[in-house]
């Protein structure tokens, strides 16, 4: 059996049967795709809705109009295939349609999927294009879905700075949806990559964009969903990623916006990793010693080293002006005998000066 003849078999598959399918993949999984057929066609193993569509599936059609789109019908064997990203999956693909010129397996390798609502909100758009932004600044590939809102807010941002994206579609690889993204997708397939398990010509459904949804949360490390309503397909993705074991994080929004209602319960109530930043995300999901984690409280501070008492002595000293030494140690709270230790600090931090009966703040210490 060549890797040709796999190849179209997998397309006749793709054709009969619905993304998601356990049946026909563990048929396949047990005899190949061109062993499956065979058995569909004698009568073993059937499902009555494979046969419905059997008779006008032609696999070498299917290859040959998504070639005419500048795609390609990715298959186990390939070099290219994700093997470690959707051998988890309780039906993986049985074959993916890509088009662009990346290899799929190499854009997935350091992937993270930012997701989220079509009715988006401008502080959710901005703080994805932000996250997306950072993350394909730093070499990783951003994946979405190629939807309005925060998907194509995702996927512009990555873009600009020059980075990689993947939109994972619920249609043929030689559809655009939705229209408006026409311009959008071919962007993203000149430098990045569109995949899809429908076959050329198939439009979005329903059950297909829940099932495109396993796809994104499978084929990458993490999934940060920005904004989402509490049943919405943006949930499903992350509930997805949850189940796979992958890494699943949320951003927090104004608590009045039921755009943001979703990922507060995931925070609260599933187990959601809270992330502000590309950062944070990077914290969770890049290998060790690859991304620090960011540090919450933001700008170091000179005074950030002091002891307590030493704080104390420094806030005892006027922002302008100085005050008298013999008073320092009463106004800070401190025992008169620890004064020159903690006076020491501040003097050798820079943040104090004393010219032997007063003290003040340098200019340094003022701006602390």
């Amino acid at each position: 059996m060549t890797l040709d003849t796999e190849r179209v078999a997998r397309a006749v598959c793709l054709r009969i049967a619905e993304p998601g399918d356990h049946r026909l993949a563990s048929l396949v999984e047990t005899h190949g795709a061109a062993g499956a057929l065979e058995q569909i066609r004698a009568g073993r193993g059937v499902a009555e809705r494979w046969l419905v569509r059997l008779p006008s599936a032609d696999g070498r059609a299917d290859l040959d109009a998504a070639a005419a789109a500048g795609a390609r019908l990715v298959v186990p064997g390939d070099l290219e295939w994700p093997t470690d990203r959707v051998e988890g999956l309780l039906a993986p693909p049985l074959g993916l349609y890509v088009r662009g010129s990346a290899s799929l397996r190499s854009f997935l390798e350091r992937s993270v999927a930012v997701v989220g609502s079509r009715a988006s909100t401008a502080y959710g758009e901005h703080v994805a294009a932000e996250i997306a932004a950072d993350l394909a600044a730093a070499g990783w590939t951003v994946v979405s879905g190629g939807a309005y809102g925060i998907d194509g807010a995702a996927h512009r941002a990555a873009l600009a700075v020059g980075g990689r994206s993947v939109a994972i579609l619920a249609n043929g690889i030689d559809q655009s949806y939705p229209r408006g993204h026409v311009a959008l997708l071919s962007r993203i397939a000149a430098t990045g990559l569109l995949v899809t398990e429908l076959p050329p010509g198939e439009h979005p459904s329903r059950s297909r964009f829940l099932e495109r949804n396993r796809l994104i949360a499978a084929l990458t490390l993490g999934t940060v969903a920005v904004e989402m309503a509490l049943r919405s397909g943006a949930a499903t993705t992350v509930d997805r990623a949850h189940e796979l074991g992958r890494v699943h994080m949320a951003v927090p929004g104004p608590v009045t916006s039921p755009m943001s209602a979703g990922c507060h319960h995931w925070i609260s109530s599933r187990n959601a990793s809270l992330v502000t930043s590309a950062a944070d995300v990077l914290a969770l999901v890049a290998p060790y010693g690859e991304a620090a984690e960011a540090d919450p409280r933001g700008e170091v501070r000179p005074t950030d080293a002091l002891a307590p008492e030493e704080l104390r002595l420094f806030d005892a000293l006027p922002v302008a002006g100085s005050r008298p030494l013999a008073e320092l140690a009463g106004a800070a709270g401190i025992a008169p005998r620890d004064l020159a230790e903690r006076l020491d600090v501040l003097l050798r931090l820079g943040l104090a000066t004393c010219d032997g009966t007063h003290v003040s703040r340098t200019t340094r210490g003022r701006g602390a």
